[in-house]
């Protein structure tokens, strides 16, 4: 994409952070409603998922929030900070729960183009400022809200949606057969997540706005 056609935007000002309520690993159970614990956001989820690992009672749910389809279940707390701020896209068909140490975020972006780009060195830079440090580190809405998101063509939907999806399909593919490489090839799997993530920071990295060439009024 053109540097005249990329726009930086806030996630704050291009979606809503909705944040979960709490649940402990006691009140999870094999069947009964979907639920996400922030812990399994960094031991299970990638950047997408259409079915939940966990599950909860359907009368606790009932109390609790839920990310809906399409929403990026961004993980806000942890022991170390390089994989705060890090998002599952969720595709499942039905409602989720979310842990109160996870926030659900929903915009009109493609959500799995957002998922890809929590995990760039870009927008973990743009965060750390604003993660608090203690035993447990965490972030609010605010801190996430204050990065900045690539927007293609922000200025014509179809065309933005679609080139969102262009770069989905690309980084998809590379995701596929990085993780599909079975065991035996250590090395050949070092090198194809080499490459994955730079490919992946790359096409998601697009001039910041103070990097841009001032316009001729």
């Amino acid at each position: 994409v053109q540097e005249d056609k990329v726009e930086w935007k806030r996630l704050g000002d291009v979606g809503e952070f909705i944040r979960g309520k709490r649940f402990v690993k006691d009140d999870m159970r094999a069947e009964g409603f979907p639920c996400i614990h922030y812990g399994e956001l960094y031991t299970h989820y990638g950047v997408w998922a259409n079915e939940a690992k966990s599950y909860i009672s359907e009368e606790l749910a009932s109390r609790l929030r839920k990310a809906n389809t399409g929403d990026v279940v961004i993980v806000s707390a942890g022991e170390t900070i390089e994989d705060i701020g890090n998002g599952t896209a969720w595709m499942g068909e039905d409602d989720v729960v979310i842990h109160d140490a996870c926030f659900a975020f929903k915009s009109d972006l493609n959500p799995k183009y957002v998922s890809y780009f929590l995990r760039t060195r870009s927008f973990k830079d743009q965060i750390k400022p604003s993660i608090s440090s203690g035993k447990i580190s965490a972030i609010n809405a605010t801190g996430l809200g204050k990065a900045r998101i690539p927007i293609p063509f922000p200025n014509d939907s179809l065309k933005s949606q679609a080139e969102q999806a262009r770069i989905v399909g690309i980084l998809d593919a590379f995701d596929t057969l990085t993780h599909s490489l079975t065991e035996g090839l250590p090395r050949e799997i070092e090198l194809r997540q080499q490459q994955y993530e730079y490919y992946r920071d790359l096409l998601l990295n697009f001039p910041k706005p103070d990097q841009q060439p001032a316009r001729a009024s």
